[in-house]
């Protein structure tokens, strides 16, 4: 058999699986799903209410580690990670971007909630990591960040 055929035999196979997938209702349709809202908010209020959550409440339980200085904001490392019980979902937002929500993490109790990011910073602004609970509840901390050279285009 040769090297064509081969290929030709497992996109079909994969097309006919794709095809009983969608049938059955298992197509991953939420997977591929967001909330444009959140993701169009100009502010973390915005994009907490977009994403059904309260009004933000400061926290101490939430660590974010950024680099005081970024000298190129094309490529910014970003850790946080938080101690609340019951966390359902970590946002990262840069508030000057042009889209300020970088990030959303859906977390369930099989997932650690600490996450490591390289992200794009347009100019110098506070990056905030923020933490929904399942009861509806936000918390969130921030934290500066100089930018000497920015990447987000407008």
């Amino acid at each position: 058999m040769s090297l064509m055929n081969t290929r030709r035999n497992a996109l079909q196979q994969s097309l006919a699986v794709a095809g009983l997938l969608a049938t059955a209702g298992f197509w991953p349709g939420r997977a591929l799903a967001f909330t444009k809202a959140a993701f169009d908010a100009k502010n973390m209020a915005e994009a907490v209410r977009a994403l059904g959550g309260q009004p933000p409440v400061a926290s101490r339980d939430i660590s974010l580690e950024v680099p005081e200085i970024a000298d190129n904001g094309a490529a910014v490392r970003v850790s946080f990670s938080t101690t609340l019980p019951k966390v359902q979902r970590m946002l990262l937002l840069a508030e000057k971007n042009p889209s300020p929500l970088v990030a959303v993490f859906n977390v369930s109790e099989s997932i650690e909630p600490s996450f490591i990011i390289n992200t794009k910073l347009s100019e110098s602004t506070d990056v905030l990591a923020v933490a929904m609970l399942a009861d509806g509840r936000v918390w969130f901390t921030k934290k500066p960040v100089k930018v000497t050279l920015g990447a987000c285009g407008n």
